[in-house]
């Protein structure tokens, strides 16, 4: 499938995990990635990957959490290649696991500016860009746990998720009659780094209680992800995908 051809699409975070595997999925079908993030090494890995299937691609050194680094994004990209048709932002971070009265309000800052700040100036720019141009697909990559948390030890990680959610929602309402399609997909149990890195103790456990009894790939977070940003979804406005394995049913 070359649904995308032609088409320019962004990838913040992505480098790794899920925001990797998108960018692949994106480049699949055709489109010219720009993947945005911190890790250079990462990065330079990923474009390989995506030039080894076929497609092309580019990395572009930024601090989502900086509002001047992601204006320089989206202006680099509109400068380069004239358009921004598909945009998934995926860049994210998770505290380290601890009760909410030992979290301190540097750890609150890095927290909600990498996830909801961070989607909030790339909406901006990306809603911008795409009503003028009469239309376009975001896709905000938010969480299970911004519906209904299930990790204790991760209040802020599950606010800010909740408040991404709300804002990709608002968002979704207020511009779809501009031809700009918002919609967030809400991965659930996922072997990420960072989901390694909150130090699950069980996960054969963690994957024993959903219905699936299997935790979930990167790649099939991925290809939800594409659907949402495809003509396939077309009628699809302010929807929340649940990748989870059937978590939330439980």
């Amino acid at each position: 499938m070359r649904d995308f051809e032609g088409k320019v699409a962004l990838v913040t975070g992505g480098a790794t995990g899920i925001g990797r595997a998108a960018a692949l999925a994106f480049a699949r079908r055709g489109a010219l990635v720009v993947m945005a993030g911190r890790r250079a090494a990462e990065g330079a890995s990923a474009v390989a990957d995506i030039e080894a299937i076929g497609g092309t691609a580019r990395f572009v050194a930024t601090d989502v959490t900086q509002p001047e680094d992601i204006a320089t994004l989206h202006r680099t990209i509109v400068a380069d290649h004239g358009r921004l048709d598909i945009a998934f932002n995926n860049a994210g971070y998770q505290e380290p696991r601890a009760p909410v009265v030992e979290q301190d309000e540097a750890l609150y800052d890095r927290v909600f500016d990498t996830n909801v700040r961070s989607v909030y100036l790339c909406l901006k720019h990306q809603i911008r860009h795409m009503a003028e141009r009469g239309g376009g697909a975001i896709v905000v990559n938010t969480s299970v746990s911004g519906l209904r948390n299930p990790n204790p030890g991760l209040a802020l990680y599950s606010a800010s998720k909740a408040a991404v959610i709300s804002l990709t929602r608002s968002a979704a309402m207020e511009y779809a009659e501009k031809g700009v399609r918002i919609n967030a997909v809400a991965p659930g149990r996922v072997v990420t780094d960072m989901m390694l890195a909150s130090k699950i103790m069980d996960m054969k456990a963690v994957a024993a209680g959903l219905p699936l009894r299997r935790m979930g790939q990167p790649e099939e977070v991925a290809e939800a992800v594409a659907w949402l940003a495809s003509d396939a979804a077309s009628f699809v406005v302010g929807h929340v995908l649940c990748t989870d394995g059937g978590f939330m049913a439980l």
